[in-house]
């Protein structure tokens, strides 16, 4: 698929892996979509990269504001080609923990967006996608780039609803890949290892060091910049479908 002209949406857009996903995609040519819960951010990133990107203010666990959100998508482009689900939450609480048991709601918290969210988008952005009618030359109506992790594999202690829910992501990649075969939608996933998210970038810098040299090579964090380049490479890419991409440095977690 040719980036530029296309129409992307990118949950989770206003920071982190989905705004440098979006500024990626932006540079290229393409039309995004950033959907977020934080306006503010939202909104400054989208005035950064001018007219070629929108904000929407978005709960993507909300089935009729997510309905009417990919209605809004098409009756203002007409079309979508991309969607890339970057929102989720990471909470760590152990099962048996100082201050008793896990949390039942929190665990369901964390599936309901990170698992039920993501499909949520699914459903809708391969609904759209299969009435693009494609033009001389393509093959491909429309991808889709989920965002698992390394805890989908290398889950540590703590991270029992977290690793449940990105274990549901990768699980979830290959039937999709199949089903939306038939509409020319490919489907595939990206679990990437230690990022150099807002939220680790406010750590101190030793602690960031330390993480960093626990990744065999390159022996620091993955740039979100890093991620946005796969993204790209996965929509121009049009033999990758139905797979799992470890985006890790060849990291394998410890258990703690």
């Amino acid at each position: 698929m040719k980036i530029k002209g296309k129409v992307f949406v990118i949950t989770g857009g206003a920071s982190g892996l989905g705004a440098a996903t979006a500024s990626y995609l932006a540079a290229q040519g393409a039309k995004v979509i950033m959907a977020d819960m934080n306006q503010d951010l939202g909104e400054a990133l989208q005035q950064h990269l001018g007219e070629h990107a929108e904000f929407v203010q978005l709960d993507v666990t909300n089935d009729a504001a997510v309905e009417a959100f990919f209605q809004h998508v098409e009756k203002k482009y007409g079309q979508l080609n991309g969607l890339v689900n970057c929102a989720g939450i990471a909470p760590s609480a152990k099962v048996l923990g100082r201050d008793g048991l896990h949390d039942l709601a929190v665990f369901q918290k964390v599936l309901n967006i990170n698992v039920t969210g993501t499909f949520n988008m699914i459903r809708y952005a391969a609904q759209l996608m299969a009435k693009y009618e494609m033009q001389s030359g393509e093959e491909e109506r429309g991808v889709i780039v989920n965002t698992a992790s390394v805890a989908a594999y290398d889950g540590q202690i703590g991270q029992s609803a977290y690793s449940a829910s990105k274990g549901a992501v990768v699980a979830m990649t290959l039937p999709l890949a199949r089903e939306l075969a038939r509409e020319a939608i490919r489907v595939m996933t990206i679990a990437p290892g230690i990022m150099e998210t807002p939220m680790l970038k406010g750590l101190p810098q030793n602690v960031q060091d330390a993480l960093g040299q626990m990744v065999p090579f390159p022996p620091r964090l993955a740039r979100p910049e890093e991620f946005a380049h796969l993204v790209g490479h996965i929509f121009e890419n049009s033999y990758l479908n139905g797979e799992v991409i470890r985006l890790d440095g060849a990291i394998r977690m410890q258990p703690k």
